[in-house]
């Protein structure tokens, strides 16, 4: 969960998760829908899925205990090298480098390090002195206590150099290039995409929701039917149902992804009779979709409606 998110963000999801899943066998037991109901809102959403296949191997190929071997932890889906090296020394199994965002800072500041983080260049030298700084004994104190130097001191944001128990050898703090580093990468503005979102609601008030592939925006997650454009709104419903009784058009919301921005148009689309459903569909209420996973937009979209 810590993988691209706060920790402000990841508690109240953490705590839930683990009331839901208290170990790796009942994680291992849950179904997709389970999963993903507790990470919805989380984001990056291929993390659920990694964990929940992880746990079963985990079950299936070593009897329920996670592997202590480096390279059997980085074979498991969405543990690399850094993750695997975390477990392994907060663990006090074995010291092994760390080298997460806050990781990142910290040494680039410490050390003068300038360079675009995103190129392999940066990261193999700031992966060098990751090792080089690691000690042999108390090596999980080290790897806790740098994380949490670059999560609550040396921070992206009014870092509190006046604090630092390291400051005296920081050579960014002694130069006075604290704000500057790790270099910042130049923002591209990112490309918008539009969707109408197609909300499908009985007399009962059931709700068609439609299941995603297991890649691409919201993976495994379910959620409404989509276009790309209006003009065959009503095609498409008559295929479901052939008695629409009204079509009535939403306030455009906006969210953002790493990588574009999407703009929805939610699209409320009452019928009177029954919905013909394929294989990908299902018709829930909102008590039952509460209990799936679903993308914040769409979740959102279900509390306002009557």
């Amino acid at each position: 969960m810590l993988q691209q998110t706060q920790v402000i963000t990841v508690i109240p999801y953490f705590k839930k998760f683990i009331k839901a899943f208290p170990s790796v066998t009942s994680l291992a037991g849950a179904s997709e829908d389970q999963v993903m109901s507790h990470w919805s809102g989380l984001g990056f959403y291929a993390r659920a899925r990694n964990l929940h296949q992880s746990s079963k191997i985990i079950v299936d190929q070593y009897k329920g205990e996670i592997p202590k071997k480096f390279e059997e932890l980085i074979a498991l889906p969405g543990i690399g090298t850094s993750t695997a090296g975390a477990i392994l020394s907060l663990s006090c199994i074995e010291p092994r480098p760390i080298l997460d965002g806050n990781v990142k800072r910290v040494l680039t500041r410490f050390f003068n390090i300038s360079g675009d983080l995103k190129l392999s260049k940066t990261n193999n030298k700031l992966w060098s002195l990751a090792i080089a700084c690691l000690p042999e004994k108390d090596y999980s104190f080290y790897t806790q206590a740098i994380m949490d130097l670059g999560a609550t001191i040396c921070t992206s944001k009014k870092t509190q150099c006046s604090i630092c128990p390291v400051k005296k050898n920081c050579i960014a703090f002694e130069k006075n290039l604290v704000s500057l580093l790790p270099n910042k990468t130049i923002k591209k503005k990112k490309p918008k995409q539009t969707v109408f979102f197609l909300i499908l609601k009985d007399q009962d008030n059931n709700i068609l929701l439609e299941k995603r592939e297991n890649k691409g925006i919201w993976g495994g997650l379910w959620s409404f039917p989509e276009l790309g454009t209006n003009k065959h709104i009503e095609q498409w419903c008559n295929k479901i149902s052939q008695d629409i009784e009204n079509i009535e058009y939403g306030k455009i919301i906006n969210h953002g992804f790493s990588h574009f921005d999407l703009e929805i148009t939610p699209v409320v689309i009452d019928i009177k009779d029954t919905m013909s459903l394929e294989d990908h569909h299902g018709r829930f209420t909102k008590k039952q979709i509460s209990k799936l996973g679903v993308p914040k937009p769409v979740k959102s979209l279900i509390n306002q409606l009557k």
